[in-house]
């Protein structure tokens, strides 16, 4: 665990990428391959399950720091992370550990075949002879909560260092559905074996923003133009007899969407499809307020799959008769992929995501500005010269969204921030109004600066009327430009409606609260856009 809390404290304590990189791939170099297997699990996603509740652990920490419970709670509200809150406020350790990461997570697997009582006894002798940083280390483990401030393709580029392999290599190895307890560090990294796993999708290639005007892409007809879907983004992945549907965050969401199931009777063995899922209503996409219904469910009723039918849009073939065509240019693959797909019949759960023609920028321009109507976010620009790369480059793939739908509102509950931000205000509730009456009908936490959010904190401060826990109701009286991608239809809301990617895209200086938007035009909105 030491030399886990040694690497923790590497990458925290910089914010040079090159430096966190040596430190990672020292640490692939020299740490045992069990405890390399459990970091590279950690640093993907693959956390151990939740052993105790919050609660207790504040319990807990309370009696053994001997600090009354508000006061920790009072802590945590400022320090921002309960995890490093409890590691501040507990008493020095009286031992030291040598048990490695791989033991202490064998001991978070071993709390949940205990009682209560017994789990507390165990928990309180790990404080007891824990570091502060190891202890820290430890509390997120224990809250199923790990995460540092390190990307997954960072990892893996260290990881590539220390192995001495291609990092595209490295970064296909570690996609798919393994565990440490699945799999050894030999089999998952060093080992040659291309059939370990059947399922394993490729990494995605994710595009940027664009950044300048499409007539600085250069020549017409080296781009291809589609529709930016406003659903999933997934990959079909047929091989061994058997299908698989990942999700862009590398989970399995095969069970949630069994329409996918029919591929096997019409695409060939061997085939990985890049595309988008979306619920579908026989002729275009429906909102992606319905596919959501879908998303959090591991089974899905009848009536759902009769209600919210869903197909992939395919826009990319990666795999074909198990032929890896990633290297192949964009042009090639798509010739491909239309090959594939023109004969199946219309009732299959594939269809082609459709090149729009353009015959200049401004046709395509103006093609963009009809997004919306087409269920779309706005437009992906492809390079046709382009392979299939693995994450985010610049060059190739932008996407080139619709300006966001916007709404002036009135922010009437407060909330600190957490992390480097604990000591802020970010977290704010936003209204609209309906008479003399403020409806809430979002929450936003992002869209301003430092600057911004240290201002609002003033007043915050000095505008207080009540307090509810760690929220704070604020005199209405400052408003803000609400940007947010879609809005939906929400009973479980007061206003009605739930909005898509709510953030704040600026401080309305020139407003009073009199002009903010009413619940009428959020309505209105809803009935143009949802």
């Amino acid at each position: 665990m030491k030399a886990f809390a040694d690497l923790f404290q590497a990458i925290d304590q910089s914010t040079k990428t090159s430096i966190k990189v040596a430190a990672l791939t020292d640490y692939f170099r020299t740490a045992s391959d069990d405890d390399k297997l459990w970091t590279i699990a950690l640093f993907s996603g693959r956390r151990p399950k939740r052993a105790v509740t919050t609660t207790q652990l504040r319990e807990w920490a309370s009696e053994v720091a001997d600090v009354p419970l508000w006061l920790l709670e009072e802590s945590y509200s400022i320090v921002g992370d309960l995890a490093e809150t409890i590691a501040l406020v507990l008493p020095p350790s009286h031992t030291r550990s040598n048990l490695s990461l791989t033991q202490w997570i064998k001991f978070l697997g071993e709390l949940a075949t205990l009682e209560p009582e017994q789990r507390k006894e165990r928990i309180l002798q790990a404080w007891s002879q824990l570091e502060p940083t190891e202890r820290f280390l430890f509390n997120k483990l224990l809250t199923g909560g790990f995460r540092i401030g390190v990307s997954q393709k960072l990892m893996t580029r260290a990881l590539a260092k220390a192995v001495d392999q291609d990092e595209a290599t490295i970064a296909h190895r570690l996609m798919g559905g393994w565990t440490p307890e699945t799999v050894t560090f030999q089999s998952l990294i060093l080992d040659d074996d291309p059939t370990a796993d059947l399922s394993r999708p490729y990494p995605f290639y994710l595009a940027y923003q664009l950044e300048t005007e499409p007539e600085e892409l250069g020549q017409l007809e080296n781009w291809q133009a589609e529709w930016k879907w406003d659903g999933i983004r997934g990959q079909l992945v047929l091989r061994g007899g058997q299908h698989h549907l990942w999700s862009r965050g590398e989970e399995l969401i095969t069970d949630r969407f069994p329409e996918m199931a029919r591929s096997l009777d019409f695409l060939p063995d061997g085939t990985v499809i890049d595309g988008e899922v979306v619920a579908w209503d026989g002729a275009q996409p429906m909102g992606f307020s319905t596919l959501q219904q879908r998303i959090g469910r591991k089974t899905v009723p009848k009536k759902l799959l009769k209600d919210a039918p869903a197909i992939l849009l395919a826009y990319d073939l990666l795999e074909h008769n198990g032929q890896d065509l990633r290297d192949a240019p964009l042009r090639e693959r798509r010739a491909q992929l239309e090959a594939l797909i023109a004969p199946l019949p219309d009732d299959t759960p594939v269809r082609l995501s459709p090149a729009l023609h353009f015959e200049d920028w401004q046709s395509l321009t103006d093609q963009r500005a009809t997004a919306r109507d087409h269920k779309a976010e706005g437009l992906m620009l492809k390079n046709l010269d382009a392979p299939y790369l693995a994450g985010r480059k610049k060059g190739d793939w932008w996407k080139w969204k619709l300006d966001p739908l916007t709404i002036d509102a009135v922010m009437i509950y407060a909330q600190q921030g957490h992390g480097r931000r604990a000591n802020l205000f970010t977290d704010f509730t936003f209204a609209v109004r309906n008479g003399d009456d403020l409806v809430p009908f979002t929450k936003a936490y992002s869209g301003l600066t430092d600057a911004e959010f240290r201002k609002i904190t003033q007043w915050v401060r000095k505008n207080t009327i009540q307090r509810f826990g760690p929220v704070r109701q604020v005199t209405p009286h400052h408003v803000f430009e609400i940007a947010f991608e879609g809005i939906q239809k929400s009973p479980r809301h007061k206003s009605g409606v739930a909005l898509r990617f709510p953030r704040m895209s600026r401080w309305r200086h020139d407003k009073p609260m009199s002009e903010a938007n009413t619940l009428d035009d959020l309505n209105a909105m809803l009935e143009t856009y949802g």
